[in-house]
């Protein structure tokens, strides 16, 4: 009787150690400010791949690298440089692993999107994930986004306490979010996306906002957070500062915007999407299956987004950084010595050939006045120069009025 009580006792923790958890807390690591966590990928012999995922709340489509696709053993048809894959048979459930809780990427016999195979390694320039966890997946689930603590849980419907101030969301098909929110007095619907550093207006609301408060800070050039490297156009972004916005039950000031292609803003079917920039203080939990947002605040610290030196980088395919364009700092090029076309070799002693543009950036930013040795090449020759940081997108210097005047940068 003994050893039969051994024997179930141990089969039971045996079965105990192989169920499934319901929910997951894990590292969470910010590339460039987009959420980017371990996944691991099944493979048929039992074991595990492990790949970088980007949790894209914004994004409804699953895309994943070429790499991703073999492993999770997916069919791949390519029409002209667009591919796609689908499971090789709609009898397999396509799953992935968040800190030992199951994720289903689709249902066995659901009729799904076809996935999106990325042509590159990287989902995004100068990005570490190689498949994204969209808002298709993520809303079938709770999830928190502890940005104070760089944690990310992921949990089944109803397990997690989500704490602080909470709103309701209104969700589109795909589950895209949009927050009822206020600017100018105004009400606006303004989406909630997680997966980009960036907070965005329409053209439309950027002109009229610009032109009533041309006192707002504004500057041209997408330097610091909101240099993804995703767009061409990025050295002719308008930033500017909105002094104030309402978005559900929190009081947000000084929140960095440029103007968007109107893409992003159909997609969310609203004219201003805030990010990660504007919400990095808080634990952002989802309850999709409410429709409710929490806020929970984490610190009040106000950390300088754009202190950096001007630099606007634009990752390349070979791991090289090109250097797209120069903010301008006081009517100057912010940077000296160095030329549209210039390829950035190294900060400092730290050269940046295998850095993600979100490290890189970690390393142009400082406190105003201090200095960056940058080693450049142009036409094959290299040579150094120095950036000082500056404090884009503030008030001006030795500015003693309570009210911010504006710095046309």
């Amino acid at each position: 009787m003994v050893l039969i009580l051994i024997l179930g006792t141990a089969v039971l923790a045996q079965n105990a150690g192989k169920t499934a958890a319901a929910s997951a807390t894990v590292p969470m690591a910010l590339d460039q400010g987009r959420v980017v966590v371990d996944v691991d990928l099944p493979l048929p012999d039992g074991s595990t791949e492990r790949v970088r995922g980007w949790v894209d709340n914004g994004n409804p489509d699953l895309t994943m690298n070429r790499r991703v696709a073999s492993l999770l053993g997916l069919n791949v048809v390519c029409n002209g440089q667009i591919c796609s894959g689908t499971p090789k048979s709609p009898d397999i459930a396509l799953e992935i692993a968040i800190g030992g809780m199951k994720i289903v990427l689709s249902q066995v016999g659901e009729k799904t999107k076809e996935i999106r195979i990325a042509a590159t390694p990287a989902l995004a320039p100068g990005m570490s994930a190689e498949m994204n966890i969209p808002s298709t997946v993520l809303r079938n689930y709770d999830v928190l986004f502890n940005f104070p603590d760089r944690e990310f849980t992921i949990g089944l419907p109803g397990l997690l306490k989500l704490n602080g101030v909470k709103d309701k969301m209104l969700l589109n098909a795909d589950g895209l979010i949009r927050i009822p929110s206020k600017m100018e007095n105004k009400n606006h619907d303004l989406g909630l996306d997680l997966g980009s550093s960036i907070n965005f207006l329409s053209t439309e609301l950027f002109d009229k906002l610009s032109s009533a408060h041309p006192d707002w800070p504004h500057m041209t050039g997408a330097v610091g957070p909101f240099n993804t490297g995703e767009s061409s156009s990025e050295s002719n972004w308008r930033l500017m500062r909105v002094d104030r916005v309402q978005y559900g039950p929190l009081f947000l000031t000084d929140v960095a915007v440029t103007d968007f292609p109107s893409d992003r803003s159909i997609r969310f079917a609203t004219a201003a999407v805030l990010g990660y920039e504007a919400l990095m203080n808080y634990r952002v939990g989802l309850d999709y299956a409410h429709s409710t947002v929490y806020f929970d605040i984490g610190r009040t610290v106000r950390f300088p987004d754009f202190d950096v030196a001007g630099l606007i980088l634009r990752p390349e395919g070979d791991n090289a950084f090109t250097i797209a364009g120069l903010a301008d700092f006081d009517g100057k090029p912010s940077v000296a010595g160095v030329q549209t076309g210039d390829h950035l070799v190294a900060v400092g002693d730290t050269p940046v050939a295998d850095l993600t543009l979100g490290e890189v950036w970690a390393l142009l930013e400082g406190s105003p006045g201090q200095e960056r040795k940058l080693t450049v090449e142009r036409a094959g020759k290299q040579f150094t120069v120095i950036a000082k940081v500056q404090h884009f997108l503030g008030e001006l210097p030795g500015n003693d009025d309570a009210k911010r005047k504006s710095k046309k940068n």
